[in-house]
């Protein structure tokens, strides 16, 4: 969902980047795939996988997968963890036979790994489960009726808020993004701003949010440009003007990513991610409350952005079948693991509406609060056919707009050229 940098850790799963590798970073791959070098059976006659996973942030992470992998009956599964650039590494795999069976991608495969057949069809795994899958998720990682990835885990971004502070300015939670500008002039005293929303102002991350509460999208339902509105130049205007206003905290001491900018007592209100909220409960207590990006203008509506990894089948499986069988296990059928994997190690939203219920971490206050955003106002980071020239052009011209103050109507238009060209690719 953003240009931002973040550890590794889940909240990877909200930046996608879909970008091809050259042979000089495939090489840095290394050599162990996780592949038996007979190619694709056990000693013991099961059939072995190869699993790949990006290295995570939170501690006990690989332990975990590597028990989950061990518990499986029906093959041998051989799990390799994947630090630096893990995106380019995976996308750069699937072209060579020594690559995963298995891996996990941001929000799903790309556009161009499904349509270059170097992913499977996952349709048939789903069965009954499917109507407890988040929806959004799953038709983000759909094309052209067939299914390409099975979410593993929810990530979402929101706004926080400092209870305290909001209640001594008499300022309400914003339900409007007018009342939300207005709430950081009024929040804004001596060296605490009334609003974060990252160093560079929220150019990095305010695009999708500003698109969704407006009414709109990045595409419509049939693959059209749809942000090049009145409403969405008009909000983008405000967030240039409020980069200027003093009311905005630029050059905090980390971003938005991390919550050190509302538990330091420098900002009301700031925007960040889910995975925060354990800390901030740390460092205030109750003294902190969650609200989703306010609707803009009449036709608008709350936004959150919300990603996740998913878990895909290379088409060079050395065994397809069975690297379908082992994800619709571990995926679709393990529910304990799922519910394991979401709580267990950091914070996040289980992709299953059933396994929510089942969180205690999202049973009450904020954090229940926020877990109902994902299913009420949740929007998946960017469409499947948003390719990286596409949000390259529009990131950048959200950045100018907001930064450098160019002019919202032209700086669209020219972004809409850019991605009706694009989608000409897939017509």
């Amino acid at each position: 969902m953003s240009g931002a940098s973040f550890r590794p850790s889940r909240r990877h799963a909200l930046a996608l980047s879909g970008s091809a590798l050259t042979a000089a970073a495939l090489a840095a791959c290394g050599g162990n795939t996780g592949r038996p070098e007979s190619g694709g059976s056990s000693s013991g006659g099961k059939p072995t996988i190869a699993q790949w996973y990006h290295q995570y942030g939170e501690d006990g992470t690989e332990q975990a997968v590597k028990k989950y992998a061990s518990e499986y009956p029906d093959a041998s599964v051989n799990v390799t963890w994947i630090p630096g650039d893990y995106d380019k590494k995976a996308a750069s795999s699937l072209l060579t036979s020594s690559g995963p069976d298995v891996f996990e991608y941001g929000n799903g495969p790309t556009i161009d790994m499904i349509t270059g057949k170097q992913v499977v069809d996952l349709s048939d795994l789903l069965g009954p489960a499917r109507s407890d899958f988040t929806p959004s998720l799953l038709e983000r990682m759909t094309y052209q009726g067939k299914l390409y990835g099975i979410p593993q885990v929810v990530d979402m971004q929101l706004f926080v808020y400092r209870k305290s502070m909001l209640s001594k300015a008499g300022v309400t939670p914003p339900r409007t993004f007018d009342e939300l500008l207005a709430a950081a002039d009024k929040l804004t005293q001596g060296k605490v701003k009334g609003l974060f929303l990252g160093n560079d102002g929220g150019a990095g991350v305010m695009g999708g949010p500003v698109l969704w509460s407006s009414g709109t999208d990045y595409l419509t339902q049939d693959d059209k440009p749809a942000f090049n509105t009145p409403a969405v130049a008009q909000a983008l205007a405000k967030l240039a003007t409020l980069f200027k206003s003093g009311n905005l905290l630029l050059g905090a001491p980390s971003d938005w990513s991390e919550p050190a900018a509302i538990t330091q007592g420098l900002t009301a209100m700031q925007w960040t991610g889910l995975w925060t909220l354990p800390m901030i409960q740390e460092a205030l207590g109750d003294d902190f409350g969650v609200f989703p990006f306010p609707a803009i203008g009449s036709g608008g509506k709350p936004a959150v952005p919300v990603g996740a990894y998913s878990a895909c089948v290379s088409a060079k499986a050395k065994n397809v079948t069975a690297a379908k069988q082992f994800v619709k296990w571990l995926w679709v059928d393990q529910t304990d693991k799922q519910l394991d994997w979401a709580q267990s190690y950091g914070f996040h939203v289980p992709a299953r509406k059933s396994l929510i219920a089942k969180a205690e971490k999202l049973k009450t206050g904020p954090a229940k609060q926020a877990a109902d955003m994902v299913t009420q106002y949740g929007h998946p980071q960017t469409p499947l056919l948003w390719t990286p020239a596409s949000a390259s052009a529009f990131g950048d011209a959200v950045d100018k707009i907001i930064r450098s103050g160019a002019d919202p109507k032209s700086s669209l238009a020219a972004v809409q050229r850019t991605v009706t060209n694009e989608l000409k690719r897939f017509a």
